[in-house]
């Protein structure tokens, strides 16, 4: 069966591979070169941060966070499980436990009206995924934190130029998480950023991301000694994918009204399904600025779920599902959690359906797709 739709393209936007041809002709291809410092610089000026740090991955700037937060054996970490293993993963290997909460059912993000209940005197931090780019509730979230003294980590994975309440995803809690693999928003391929917003974390950060060094002091000229001085690891990208970043950075603004186009494209064909309350499409609350990061619909159920999916494949369009709930996980059940009650989160994530959305993608093709939907419901009512 051939494809001819594809779920995401990478796609070039600028500047990239000029960018990328420049840094090699520089003679700087490792971390910290001046692409690096380059695209941390415009990124903590677009999004008014306080610390921008270039890393491998979105998982890279989540295990920054996790040892940031100093967890230890023990602690607890409330997260949703409706998200990537990368969010848990991050605190898991330093021994803490995840504390599941449910979503919502309108944005599928935390609900922050279960995370008080859930925290216990070995509560250490909260870890709110902003879900398809659309914010948590983060004032009450925050003032949960304040209140309990907890450390708020945003992943924001998939909320890179996304805003609640006129504040960029990222810079809301004391640090927070981006990600710019090549199904993001803005890519590079593979690589991601820590965002550093409180000043007392900052120091110890550029330590952990330089292998636990204070090479970055060093270079800067605020160290006579190069050496080691905490735990850490490799996480700073090549200044090759920086280059590459920075041309997509210089397009955020761009990128984003593609996909808002796209977006409003899908919502405009398959009104007439969510009229008729076959299908759900996404919620975003009048406080959220989205960035369009994916558009998915919810299905009656799993079964249907799988038939328009199979449908759209003999279309050659490329659709998915994700998340696999982590509580449900094989590794989730292998640590002996208590047995948790999250009834939204495993009935929308057996009936969500993500649709092809990137920057490429022609208003003939989201026509198709969308009304390969269409057409798929015609026939089920026609039964």
């Amino acid at each position: 069966m051939t494809i001819r739709i594809h779920f995401n393209k990478p796609a070039l936007v600028g500047s990239e591979l000029t960018y990328v041809g420049q840094a090699f002709a520089g003679k700087h291809a490792s971390s910290d070169g001046p692409f690096t410092k380059q695209a941390e610089a415009l990124l903590e000026k677009r999004f008014a941060a306080g610390r921008v740090l270039l890393t491998t991955s979105c998982t890279a700037a989540l295990e920054m966070a996790a040892l940031l937060c100093d967890l230890q054996p023990g602690d607890e970490v409330i997260v949703p499980s409706y998200t990537f293993v990368s969010t848990a993963n991050a605190f898991v290997l330093r021994g803490a436990t995840p504390v599941f909460v449910d979503i919502r059912p309108d944005t599928l993000n935390i609900d922050e009206r279960l995370i008080e209940q859930a925290i216990t005197p070995r509560t250490r931090a909260i870890f709110p995924i902003h879900y398809a780019g659309v914010a948590c509730e983060m004032d009450a979230i925050m003032d949960i934190a304040t209140r309990n003294g907890l450390l708020v980590v945003e992943d924001a994975a998939q909320g890179v130029s996304a805003r609640y309440k006129r504040r960029w995803l990222g810079t809301i809690g004391h640090l927070g998480c981006y990600s710019f693999h090549e199904t993001k928003n803005i890519s590079c391929g593979e690589g991601g950023a820590l965002v550093v917003n409180d000043p007392a974390l900052a120091y110890r950060a550029e330590i952990l991301r330089e292998k636990g060094t204070n090479r970055r002091q060093f270079m800067r000229g605020q160290s006579d000694k190069y050496t080691w001085c905490d735990v850490g690891s490799s996480y700073g990208p090549s200044d090759i994918l920086a280059a590459f970043l920075m041309g997509q950075i210089e397009h955020m603004e761009k990128i984003a009204i593609r996909r808002g186009e796209i977006f409003d494209r899908y919502v405009s064909i398959l009104a007439p399904l969510v009229e008729r309350s076959q299908i759900r499409i996404p919620v975003v609350p009048p406080e959220c600025t989205t960035n369009y990061h994916m558009f998915y619909l919810l299905t009656a159920d799993i079964e249907e779920r799988s038939a328009l999916i199979a449908h759209l494949a003999a279309a050659g369009i490329h659709a998915v599902f994700h998340y696999v709930p982590l509580h449900s996980s094989p590794f989730a059940q292998s640590l002996g959690l208590p047995q948790t009650d999250l009834p939204w989160t495993e009935e929308l994530s057996a009936r969500l359906l993500r649709l092809p959305m990137y920057f490429d993608l022609t208003d003939l093709e989201v026509e198709e797709v969308a009304n390969s939907v269409l057409d798929f419901y015609r026939g089920r009512c026609a039964q």
